[in-house]
């Protein structure tokens, strides 16, 4: 299948993937999100055993289009919106295979989520990740609140929604965020991770992850519904059209609580 916002590239039992939208810093919009879908359940039914994820241009994803967010309210294309993000991250948490991404620039919001499904979290030093939707007053979506919770506890990944904060490579690596930072060129990254890979018996691998998914994919689709539901809720507050006003206009948002 011919992709326009994403690149997917097989190399026998391994894959890479690509997200393509260079100009808008990989934030992802409807296509963008549509493409993802149709890419990772074609990985996730292949015979594909390692997938590494990437941003092409200066950063990983910048999170959810703006104007994604301002094209509509309605309630059909906004559950639509959020049906097809769901299936993006159960179908990334869930295939069977080895999945890697391997963040630079930054990523934020929903395109940090996206990259905490995987497996491995890779983080170039000079790269900033964070989960900043509270700066528009909603919450994380895209299994934020789950992956938030499973790498450094619940009582940190409250904090962190709340504050928004950009976080730096170092503390990020210290926090449990990532796995590992990198120097240098997340597709030089990748080469090397499709040589070693394959080197360790992926199989095994891959069924101890199964096991765990098993046990998990329940509670991480009841989180993505209840942010599904709450994220509605979220974008109704005075506080959200502030929040884009402000963000619009480049300026600090004055929140209310409304």
């Amino acid at each position: 299948m011919n992709y326009e916002t994403i690149e997917l590239v097989k190399d026998g039992d391994a894959a890479t993937l690509l997200l393509s939208r260079v100009n808008a810093l990989n934030a992802m919009n409807v296509q963008m999100l549509q493409e993802l879908e149709s890419a990772l359940k074609e990985v996730a039914s292949s015979n594909i055993h390692i997938l590494c994820i990437a941003g092409k241009g200066r950063s990983f994803s910048a999170g959810g289009d703006i104007k994604t967010m301002l094209s509509s309210s309605d309630n059909t294309n906004y559950h639509s919106i959020m049906d097809t993000i769901k299936s993006i991250i159960t179908t990334l948490y869930t295939m069977p295979a080895i999945t890697v991404s391997f963040i630079h620039g930054v990523a934020a919001g929903l395109g940090f989520s996206f990259a905490l499904a995987c497996d491995y979290v890779k983080l170039e030093k000079n790269a900033r990740v964070a989960m900043n939707f509270i700066n528009i007053g909603l919450i994380p979506d895209g299994g934020g609140h789950f992956f938030l919770k499973k790498r450094i506890g619940e009582h940190r990944a409250k904090q962190l929604i709340w504050s928004g904060e950009i976080v730096n490579s170092e503390k990020a690596y210290k926090l449990g965020l990532v796995d590992d930072l990198y120097e240098g060129d997340p597709i030089e990254q990748i080469q090397q991770a499709k040589t070693q890979l394959p080197t360790r018996p992926i199989q095994a691998m891959i069924a101890s992850k199964m096991i765990y998914c098993k046990q998990e994919e329940q509670a991480l689709r009841e989180i993505l519904e209840a942010e599904t539901s709450k994220q509605f809720a979220m974008r109704q507050t005075e506080d959200h059209k502030e929040g884009v006003a402000a963000f619009i206009e480049k300026r600090n948002p004055q929140f209310f609580g409304r």
